[in-house]
């Protein structure tokens, strides 16, 4: 299609705005009860955003359409409208598209043989339906993206709250460990004890892990290195509620944590001793 038929066909298809809207309506029945609620709770208007995809696809604004694509994803994404829904919708679209085109193909009849026919509607297919997947693809990998970025955000924020380091003075704290600690975790939480021993000043930190039953290889390793950070931050370290079954692989594996903490045999014990020492 040159410039001014792709112009002809948006105009084509504006002028009859209500009728295409309806159309489209009708192809998309799953979505088309759901238009309504789709605006009020993501601000997504479905019929204005359909007449903009059209748009630049006939035109073929393909920088334009992918741009919108992103934003589309975004917008899916952000407020969980589902996949099916926006496949659903797409595909109302294609259908609706050719069935205008084909109106439009009958309100301007040129005479040309069939072979430049065929090689016209050819070309008309291939940019329409390329068009479409482009925006399908774009949208696809926007929407997949966002929802990953906002899963491993939702995940730290968890992590962070499930090493909570606690102030019981000026400069001492305890940091409760419970559950399964694996490689990501325990890179969550040597970046809150290193920030929060700066931030708040702890000269001492306790950490509890009587809620700990056991510990990969890698990570009991990559907790010595945080032991080893926190004597470089100044900090004192002291461990409580080590596990029979964790020290037996501690000693099999010959890894102490001598150099860099303390030990001791219970939280309270560990307290009471600080207490005791008017340290608190």
């Amino acid at each position: 299609m040159d410039r001014v038929q792709q112009r002809e066909i948006i105009e084509f298809i504006i002028s009859r705005r209500e009728e295409f809207q309806n159309k489209l309506l009708s192809e998309a029945v799953e979505v088309a009860p759901k238009i309504n609620d789709i605006l009020q709770s993501g601000n997504i208007d479905l019929l204005k955003n359909a007449e903009k995809m059209v748009t630049y696809v006939v035109e073929r604004k393909e920088n334009e359409l992918i741009s919108f694509a992103k934003q589309e994803g975004i917008a899916w994404a952000e407020h969980s409208l589902t996949l099916t829904l926006k496949l659903e919708w797409v595909h109302a679209i294609r259908r609706t598209v050719w069935h205008y085109l084909f109106k439009y193909d009958q309100l301007n009849t040129h005479v040309v043989s069939i072979s430049d026919y065929r090689a016209m509607i050819y070309e008309m297919e291939t940019q329409i339906n390329d068009g479409i997947d482009n925006f399908l693809n774009s949208f696809f990998i926007s929407y997949s993206s966002y929802k990953d970025e906002l899963i491993s955000s939702q995940r730290k924020i968890v992590e962070h709250l499930s090493a909570p380091i606690i102030p019981i003075s000026p400069h001492i704290a305890v940091l409760p460990l419970i559950g399964l600690i694996d490689v990501y975790r325990m890179d969550t939480i040597e970046e809150k004890i290193l920030m929060d021993i700066s931030n708040l000043k702890i000269r001492t930190l306790i950490m509890d892990l009587s809620g700990i039953t056991d510990m990969d290889i890698e990570v009991i390793h990559q907790f010595q290195r945080v032991m080893s950070g926190v004597s470089l931050m100044g900090c004192e370290a002291v461990i409580t509620g080590l596990r029979a079954e964790l020290v037996r692989k501690m000693i099999n594996l010959d890894i102490s944590f001598d150099e860099y903490a303390s030990t001791k045999g219970t939280l309270q014990q560990t307290l009471a001793d600080y207490l005791d020492a008017n340290l608190i």
